[in-house]
């Protein structure tokens, strides 16, 4: 028996890192797994990879920052599966930027993506959660809880998704529907490599060793370890978490450490 059998699961950004991790897990424990992604051919290997074990699977091709693709998607899963259970608001971008030097249409973007394509999911997901209840978990992050240098776009998007969390469990919970969101630290997915991918190798090495160490397991975290936090919390397991921002960070928010003490 599997924690998430019989159920339906839509999981967006599902081609790659936290998202690939999420869906090769859910598959494994039962669930039926559409996987949205805006490239297509990421989200096709993933799916490949769960039909070789014989899972069931589909692929949608989303922008989740359009109504009309995020509408799509939540169509596509029921018409398929003839339901949906959990969604699963994983779908993000994140690049290092000072805000004087921001366009409006990088700031637009990234809290398009990153808000507004958990608003949009969670707007056409709900009416068919209504119908039994279900899950509804997104992806934010520790920018949401405190400030990161270069990331303020970032930051406001995640913060945004947590506070979204929080009242839209309160809205829901008469449905049978929980609430909940993520928030990783540094995890070792393609999109964590892009904020180092205009550094030398030499200064992309040290950064990464000063980053590091800022966790207190003094490690970046992997996609395979937030996908078990996320079936807990769309499992039965999670039955009596709503309205929460789960923190899976290796101790990065724990306290500020000054500078030269011992670890």
């Amino acid at each position: 028996m599997g924690k998430l059998d019989n159920k339906v699961a839509l999981i967006t950004g599902g081609g790659s890192g936290i998202g690939k991790a999420t869906a090769l897990l859910f598959a494994q424990e039962g669930a039926r797994v559409a996987i949205a992604d805006w490239i297509e051919d990421q989200a096709k290997t993933v799916a490949a990879e769960i039909e070789r074990s014989g899972w069931a699977v589909i692929t949608i091709n989303t922008d989740v920052s359009k109504a009309a693709d995020a509408e799509r998607m939540v169509a596509a899963t029921v018409r398929h599966f003839g339901r949906l259970d959990i969604l699963y608001n994983n779908a993000g971008i994140g690049e290092s930027k000072l805000l004087h030097t921001m366009t409006e249409a990088e700031w637009d973007r990234t809290i398009d993506i990153d808000l507004k394509g958990v608003f949009l999911g969670c707007k056409y997901a709900l009416p068919e959660l209504m119908k039994q209840g279900g899950v509804i978990l997104s992806t934010a992050s520790v920018a949401g809880i405190e400030g990161i240098r270069r990331m303020a776009h970032y930051c406001a998007a995640k913060a945004g998704v947590i506070l979204m969390t929080k009242s839209m469990a309160m809205d829901y919970a008469e449905y049978g529907i929980r609430v909940n969101c993520i928030c990783p630290g540094g995890i070792g997915t393609p999109l964590f490599e892009t904020g180092y991918e205009n550094l030398t190798p030499e200064r992309k090495e040290r950064a990464l060793k000063a980053f590091t160490a800022l966790h207190l397991l003094n490690r970046i975290g992997q996609p395979e370890e937030i996908a078990r936090t996320a079936l807990f919390l769309c499992s039965d397991d999670a039955s009596f978490i709503t309205g929460q921002a789960i923190v899976v960070d290796g101790g990065y928010t724990a306290g500020h450490r000054m500078l030269g003490s011992a670890r």
